[in-house]
């Protein structure tokens, strides 16, 4: 039996984003209190302030980098068994934790927990857009309890897309192991560990109730890899792992469409 004590949030730091104390406020009023730690690689007066304003320790990735690296960090650093890596401009609803644990406890051999998850933009929440109905139509399988263990479910579900959505993750560090992340990705890390993942033995839990909001904005690491156009390519690799080349290629034009709504 999982309790808040065998949970840490870590968020994930960078530069001076003026919306890291919103986050760290969300964590601190959630309704379970777990752990709190930040991890950063560009380590500055603004974090450290925070950090000491808020009592939460901070640790300075002096290792490998890029977003691999950093998350692979940022998850080594929590000393419990359950980690959720919280992104510096995301924001928690207050239930999050404790409905985390509520639906962990009752899974056989977790390997994942995952929420359903809102947009913010411009500061409003958005629960309802074309891309979150696809993903909601997507993940609807997992609805059904009984399937959490079913592999073909969920690599049927991750063949067509990503609709996990990363921060909304907590990970079971005993069966996901110790290094999840790979640094040869820069906009498809999580989906390509959903997939890594997928492949073994254990449940994909899954509550559909939006508990985190994701936001959306022209400074983010998702806007700019978008922009840059780098996502395309890996999107083509991502499905490979499920489809032949002629078929993958086809769902990568579809696929692609929906990035434009990542952006502002």
């Amino acid at each position: 039996m999982f309790t808040a004590k065998n949970h840490t949030f870590v968020i994930c730091a960078y530069k001076e984003s003026e919306y890291l104390e919103e986050c760290i406020m969300s964590l601190q009023m959630q309704t379970v209190s777990s752990n709190i730690i930040i991890s950063t690689s560009t380590p500055s007066d603004y974090i450290v302030d925070l950090s000491k304003k808020y009592n939460i320790p901070m640790y300075v990735n002096e290792g490998v980098k890029g977003i691999g690296g950093d998350w692979n960090f940022a998850y080594s650093k929590a000393q419990t068994p359950l980690v959720t890596i919280a992104h510096q401009d995301d924001i928690y609803e207050p239930e999050y934790t404790e409905k985390m644990l509520d639906y962990i406890n009752i899974a056989k051999k977790p390997i994942i927990y995952f929420s359903g998850y809102a947009e913010l933009r411009n500061g409003e929440k958005v629960y309802d857009n074309t891309l979150l109905r696809v993903k909601k139509i997507m993940l609807s399988p997992l609805k059904i309890k009984l399937l959490w263990r079913s592999k073909f479910i969920r690599r049927r579900i991750l063949s067509l897309g990503c609709p996990i959505c990363c921060p909304a993750v907590t990970f079971v560090k005993k069966r996901v192991g110790q290094i999840p992340f790979t640094n040869d990705f820069s906009s498809n890390i999580d989906w390509q560990q959903w997939e890594i993942q997928s492949k073994k033995k254990g449940s994909f839990v899954y509550n559909p109730e939006p508990l985190m909001c994701h936001r959306i904005h022209g400074n983010s690491t998702t806007s700019e890899i978008i922009g840059e156009s780098k996502r395309t390519k890996e999107d083509l690799e991502m499905f490979k792992r499920f489809w032949p080349a002629f078929i993958a290629k086809a769902i990568v034009k579809i696929y692609s469409s929906s990035e434009k709504s990542n952006n502002i």
